[in-house]
């Protein structure tokens, strides 16, 4: 699905992907309100959302989609960001929304239908030239005891959850059945973890677990 206010950017965009036979556009969307609805009706599995529309932007959009669907982890939609800035604010608070990746405008096509993949598959997207930036924020996130209390707070309670069985020696197989979801939803919500709180791998999310006070030594 594609989000945004200028009907030009999404005939452009859904040109270059239509010659990629294993992506298919099934829905349009020219504001963060249209694109809640839509999503929510149409569940498509990846939304390219613009951040600056009028009315509802792609940032709070976002965050009401992973809202929304909570209660429903098997049928996730995964957010790509999809725009012209890449300003730092605009970075952390997508990320923090719940958004799955980051793409400028610019970027080639091959690279818009590889982080489509790569997202709907599950795994993260950040563009190479706002990588750096935000390499650096989430360190800043993830580094000192207040970062640490940021870090913890910008996760959803389900990713606290999958956060706590990972901390536990649990196996992404193990976290699905403890919690009745799917091994690829599992998936999807350690990316984020990783994402979110600037952990490079799933022993440096174990070791923030325990520092931040989330998870105690011999707590069952």
């Amino acid at each position: 699905m594609i989000v945004d206010d200028q009907e030009l950017v999404r005939a452009g965009i859904s040109m270059m992907l239509s010659i990629h036979p294993d992506i298919e556009l099934v829905a349009e969307a020219t504001d963060g309100a249209g694109a809640v609805a839509t999503v929510l009706a149409e569940r498509p599995d990846v939304v390219l959302m613009d951040v600056r529309m009028p009315g509802m932007d792609g940032v709070e959009a976002t965050r009401r989609l992973t809202a929304e669907q909570a209660d429903d982890p098997d049928h996730l939609t995964k957010v790509l960001v999809l725009t012209t800035f890449a300003d730092d604010d605009a970075l952390y608070s997508a990320l923090r929304a719940g958004a799955s990746g980051y793409l400028l405008k610019h970027a080639a096509p091959t690279d818009l239908a590889a982080a489509v993949r790569r997202v709907a598959g599950g795994d993260a997207w950040i563009d190479p030239v706002v990588a750096p930036r935000v390499i650096t924020i989430l360190r800043e996130l993830s580094t000192g005891s207040p970062s640490q209390e940021r870090a913890i707070e910008a996760l959803t309670e389900r990713e606290r959850e999958v956060l706590v069985l990972i901390a536990r020696g649990r196996t992404n197989t193990e976290i699905g059945r403890d919690l009745v979801i799917s091994e690829a939803t599992v998936k999807t919500h350690v990316s984020r973890i990783l994402m979110k709180s600037g952990s490079r791998d799933r022993a440096a999310a174990v070791a923030l677990a325990y520092e931040s006070g989330l998870v105690v030594p011999g707590q069952a």
